[in-house]
């Protein structure tokens, strides 16, 4: 698998940098080559992009969630795909955003565009296309605060479900 690594240092505060990106629908809007997000779910996605001319569809899972701190994600069908985002705040009003991608290059057009850097530099105008989205706008579009962790889903304002077994928080 290709590995790409990049970051980018943004004019907003963590909370509303993590709100947007959580808007995955949007996407097309600053992501080169997206066509589609299509959210099936908490934390499914099925995505539609061209990638060296070619059209191609992935769904991806979200592995794990936790507000203004991470997103991580792996492919479950089509191209293969995996990473995470992370959110740093550097202050009140500015964060620093890491995009880590590992995906799998399909065919010889794919693989020599991951062999020239084509596919970072993607990235890296994906990443400065979010910072000038989101800088642009009054506030964010919408926001999902929930979590996912060890791939359970928990909605902002519930509590995680207790395992059976477990034993209870305050002691005996």
């Amino acid at each position: 698998m290709a590995h790409i690594e990049e970051s980018i240092e943004i004019d907003v505060p963590v909370r509303v940098a993590y709100n947007q990106w959580t808007q995955f629908e949007d996407f097309p809007r600053f992501m080169e080559g997206v066509k589609r997000v299509h959210q099936i779910d908490d934390k499914r996605l099925q995505w539609q992009a061209e990638v060296g001319g070619k059209d191609v569809e992935w769904t991806a899972e979200i592995t794990q969630q936790i507000p203004d701190q991470r997103i991580g994600w792996r492919s479950t069908s089509g191209a293969a795909n995996a990473g995470s985002v992370t959110f740093l705040p550097l202050s009140a009003a500015r964060t620093k955003i890491t995009l880590r991608l590992e995906y799998e290059p399909e065919g010889a057009v794919q693989k020599t565009g991951s062999a020239v850097g084509l596919v970072t530099s993607r990235v890296r105008g994906d990443l400065e296309r979010f910072k000038e989205f989101i800088e642009s706008q009054p506030s964010e579009t919408g926001a999902w605060r929930g979590e996912i962790r060890s791939g359970q889903v928990r909605k902002p304002g519930t509590q995680p479900e207790a395992r059976p077994g477990a034993a209870s928080e305050g002691g005996m």
